[in-house]
């Protein structure tokens, strides 16, 4: 594992409101919901370390609770471990029946999940497995085929470009992040070894705090002063990622330099069709946000829910039932697939100097 990264092995077997901190919505007439219906609070993380939770997970999870005719209230902690905290007692306080949360960092979410349970209210963890909290589901991808899928598409990427002795330099995610350990562990998994045998040269490696893409700027900086032979950036997903392109471009070496991603972003994907990102990872969130809508209805409702794994928490010493989609690697060729599922709009994607690109590579 690398230096920097909380120790956190998991293995997969089988397989109100606050103005500051995000709007909230209700399925039901008014913010509380009536008492017959289930009611849901879910807190998304941030809405700057990728585009995904406010793009993505707010509409569809909102789809979803709709769709089942429960009461919901989405709130996003911008960040704000304090108001992360707030926003969850107050969820208490107006009755929800469940508690959906993706972390800060496991110590606040530990906190919030601890107090939920306390008051009776059903807990899951979403995206991010909180180490030693109580969540009775965990709903994500398999991170660790997520880093692996990083290192395959670096290596395909340095290969198709005929790189001999590669210098890698690597960006992780945030270390306070438990899927950000388990990216590592799968890209690491692949470099590791192409390290010890001289095929690749180890570079700089450091996590970024908080997914913080302008910190990721100043970080890559520095690395590329401190090493300026840098041949390829495993970067954890499409934020870091394009911080280090930006820093490429200001010294003309973008598109020279393979650069990873994750999330598949409207950024990432422009970034992969010009040529300066080398490919992407896929997460169809609309699986994961629908299996979590369905676990959180049954558990309001009394229901064991339905999980294809198990994963196991190191810290809390227990294995969590879960939810684990499989991830997919996308490049330029296959960039169309992310549009055919309805993940990106051809309208958003294809813009300006990329209109011709996602004609060139099939986008429809």
């Amino acid at each position: 594992m690398r230096k920097g990264f909380l120790l956190a092995g998991t293995s997969v077997v089988l397989m109100t409101s606050l103005a500051a901190c995000g709007s909230s919505s209700s399925g039901g007439d008014d913010a509380g919901g009536s008492a017959e219906k289930p009611k849901i609070g879910v807190i998304l993380p941030d809405s700057k370390s990728s585009a995904r939770w406010e793009d993505a997970d707010r509409p569809l999870l909102t789809a979803a609770f709709k769709a089942a005719g429960v009461d919901y209230d989405i709130q996003n902690a911008e960040g704000d471990k304090q108001a992360f905290q707030t926003i969850a007692d107050q969820m208490i306080t107006k009755g929800v029946n469940v508690l959906v949360i993706v972390n800060l960092d496991s110590g606040t979410g530990k906190a919030v999940l601890d107090k939920a349970k306390s008051q009776g209210v059903a807990t899951i963890d979403y995206d991010r497995l909180t180490l030693g909290g109580s969540a009775q589901y965990y709903v994500s991808f398999d991170n660790t085929a997520v880093g692996k899928l990083q290192g395959e598409g670096l290596g395909k990427c340095l290969a198709d470009m005929k790189a001999k002795k590669p210098i890698v330099a690597e960006l992780n995610g945030s270390p306070t992040d438990n899927n950000a350990t388990l990216f590592a562990q799968g890209y690491n998994g692949v470099l590791d070894p192409k390290y010890t045998s001289g095929e690749y040269v180890k570079g700089p490696n450091q996590s970024v705090p908080d997914w913080d893409n302008a910190q990721a700027g100043t970080i890559f900086e520095q690395m590329l002063t401190s090493e300026p032979k840098i041949g390829g950036v495993l970067a954890a997903n499409d934020g870091l990622g394009n911080a280090a392109i930006a820093v490429l471009r200001k010294n003309h070496r973008n598109g020279q330099v393979p650069v990873t991603g994750q999330d598949a972003t409207v950024q990432g994907l422009q970034n992969i069709l010009a040529g300066d990102q080398c490919m992407t990872v896929y997460k169809a969130v609309k699986k994961e946000a629908d299996a979590t809508a369905q676990l959180a209805v049954g558990l309001a409702k009394g229901q064991k829910g339905k999980t294809n794994a198990t994963v196991h928490d190191p810290e809390g010493k227990r294995d969590v039932s879960a939810v684990l989609e499989t991830p997919v690697a996308i490049y330029r060729d296959n960039v169309k697939d992310v549009v055919a599922d309805g993940f990106v709009t051809k309208a958003d994607l294809c813009t300006g100097k990329y209109a011709a690109l996602c004609t060139k590579y099939g986008v429809k």
